[in-house]
C-alpha cells in the first residue's frame, strides 16, 4: 500500500509499473537468449556478479555497521530457497513459450497464502481458500490432460512459484529488522558462491553476442523490484497490481514476435484465472484495512 504521507498518485505509479513491466519481460527474453549457449547455472551466477557490482558501492557506503545482522541463519535459509526459485524459473524460460512461464508464476501469492498460514500462523479467510482454489484452477487449464505443457518444465515454473512464496514468507519475518536494501544485497551475496561452484564445472564462455543480455538480466533484477516498490510508493496495491497482469499479453506479444511461439488461449485464460485469485486477495486485505467507521 502506498504511504500514509505520501499522497496518491496513480499516473505516477502506473510509469513506475511499466518500469517494472519492461524489466520482467526483458529478464525473460534474455534468460531465453543466454540459456542457449550456456547453462542454468552460469546464467544465474552471471546476473548475481552484476547485481553485487551494482549494490557495492552503497553498501560500502553503509560499512560494516550498517550491514550488520543478526539474522544470518535467516538469510541463509531464505536464500538458499530463492536460488533453487531462480533456477527453476530461468529453466522454464528455456524450454516453455514465455506466457506459459508468466502464468504459471502468477501463482507465487496463492502459494504464499498456504505458507503464511502455516508458517506465520495467518488465518485462511473464506475470501482467502475462493483466491487460493482460483490459483489451483488456473494451473488446471494450463496444464489440463493432453495439453502440450504437461511436461517438467512447467512443473519446474510451479515448483520456482512455491520458492518465491517460501522467500515472501521469510521476507516478512525479515522486514521486521532489516532494511530493503540489506535483504537484496544478502540474496545476492549469498547466491553469488552458490552459482559459482556448478557455473565453473559447465563454464562455456558466451560469444560477444550475449554480453548484452547478461547486463539486461543483472540490472532488470535489481530495476524490476525497485519499479514495484516506486509505484506501490505513489498508489494503492488495488491500483497497483492489476497494472502486473499486463506482463502476460506483453510476453505474449514478445514470444510471438522474437520466437514465432503460437497464441494459446488456455494460457491466457489460466493466467487470468490464477490473477484473479490474486487480486480477490488484494482487494479483501484493502477492504479489512479500511479504518471502521465509527457509529
Amino acid at each position: 500500500m502506498s504511504t500514509t504521507n505520501t499522497p496518491s498518485q496513480p499516473l505516477l505509479a502506473v510509469l513506475w509499473m511499466m518500469g517494472a513491466l519492461a524489466s520482467f519481460t526483458s529478464m525473460a527474453v534474455a534468460a531465453r537468449e543466454l540459456t542457449q549457449e550456456i547453462s542454468v547455472f552460469q546464467v544465474t551466477f552471471m546476473r548475481t556478479v552484476i547485481c553485487v557490482a551494482l549494490l557495492s558501492p552503497y553498501a560500502w557506503k553503509l560499512g560494516r555497521v550498517g550491514l550488520k545482522t543478526t539474522r544470518l541463519k535467516v538469510h541463509l535459509g531464505r536464500n538458499i530457497i530463492h536460488f533453487g526459485g531462480q533456477l527453476g524459473w530461468i529453466f522454464g524460460v528455456s524450454i516453455l513459450p514465455l506466457a506459459a512461464v508468466f502464468s504459471l508464476e502468477f501463482s507465487a501469492p496463492i502459494w504464499t497464502a498456504i505458507l503464511a498460514a502455516i508458517f506465520l500462523k495467518e488465518r485462511l479467510t473464506r475470501i482467502r481458500i475462493i483466491s487460493v482454489l482460483l490459483g489451483f484452477a488456473g494451473i488446471l487449464v494450463i496444464l489440463r490432460p493432453g495439453s502440450e505443457l504437461l511436461q517438467p518444465a512447467s512443473f519446474a515454473v510451479i515448483g520456482a512459484a512455491v520458492c518465491f512464496a517460501f522467500t515472501y514468507v521469510f521476507t516478512r519475518g525479515l522486514a521486521s529488522t532489516e532494511g530493503a536494501f540489506k535483504i537484496i544485497f544478502y540474496m545476492n551475496l549469498i547466491q553469488l558462491p552458490m552459482g559459482l561452484i556448478p557455473s565453473v564445472m559447465l563454464w562455456v564462455t558466451p560469444s560477444q553476442d550475449l554480453l548484452p543480455f547478461v547486463a539486461i538480466l543483472g540490472i532488470g533484477g535489481i530495476t524490476s523490484h525497485y519499479c514495484i516498490a516506486r509505484a506501490m510508493a505513489h498508489a494503492d496495491a488495488t491500483i497497483v497490481s492489476p497494472l502486473d497482469f499486463l506482463r502476460l499479453p506483453l510476453v505474449a506479444v514478445l514470444g510471438f514476435w522474437l520466437y514465432h511461439e503460437p497464441w494459446n488461449p488456455f494460457v491466457l485464460i489460466g493466467g487470468a484465472i490464477t490473477f484473479s485469485g490474486n487480486l480477490l486477495n488484494i482487494w479483501n486485505e484493502h477492504r479489512e484495512s479500511k479504518p471502521k467507521a465509527e457509529i
